[in-house]
């Protein structure tokens, strides 16, 4: 008679799974309580000097930061963003300007920032400035990074930072945080949700 009582057992852990899920998904949508302050972006871009204020008023940035450098979760992130923006109808799709700011202005030009986000979309657009502007924006935005030493590495060194992606009115108030993931469904439901108001 063990058979019953491994299968509650196998029970509980599967929903245990679910919910555990569906927590997670409302984590990425939710606004959280420590929800950074924002407010304007204005820094030369690859579409000449970018500000969020530039935005139509039924527009939002799809904010992320990074560097092109990055091995992993900044392409990851981009890739994510084009997945997520491909779900979208055309007037949806125009209502959203995708944009990185580098946290690595030392090697990210606006020259091979374009070069890079030309490869996820025409549209995305980099934005980089000097050291204090965006240490500026960084801490307005809640973003972390430090500078990793990689001295037998061609590219010398590696920026960890922190991953989220912002949606953002012009007037600078983040609408929604979403958290990091490899998959666009999160980002998909909360564009939906912010376009759909």
């Amino acid at each position: 008679m063990a058979y019953p009582k491994l299968w509650l057992g196998v029970g509980a852990a599967a929903a245990l799974v679910v919910a555990s899920g569906v927590v997670l998904y409302k984590a990425t949508l939710t606004p959280q309580n420590d929800m950074p302050t924002g407010g304007e972006i204005e820094l030369p871009s690859t579409r000449g000097d970018f500000s969020l204020s530039q935005l139509a008023d039924d527009q939002i940035a799809l904010l992320s930061f990074g560097y092109t450098y990055c091995p992993d979760v900044c392409p990851m992130t981009q890739s994510v963003k084009r997945q997520a923006l491909a779900e979208l109808s055309p007037s949806q799709r125009e209502q959203v300007v995708p944009i990185m700011v580098t946290v690595d202005p030392q090697r990210d030009t606006l020259e091979r920032l374009e070069e890079y986000l030309a490869f996820f979309g025409e549209d995305f657009i980099g934005a980089s400035g000097d050291q204090a502007e965006l240490d500026d924006v960084m801490s307005r935005y809640g973003v972390i990074t430090r500078r990793v030493e990689a001295p037998e590495s061609a590219i010398e060194y590696t920026i960890d930072h922190s991953s989220s992606l912002y949606l953002v009115d012009r007037d600078g108030d983040i609408l929604q945080r979403v958290l990091y993931s490899q998959t666009p469904q999160g980002l998909t439901a909360a564009l939906s949700h912010e376009l759909s108001r």
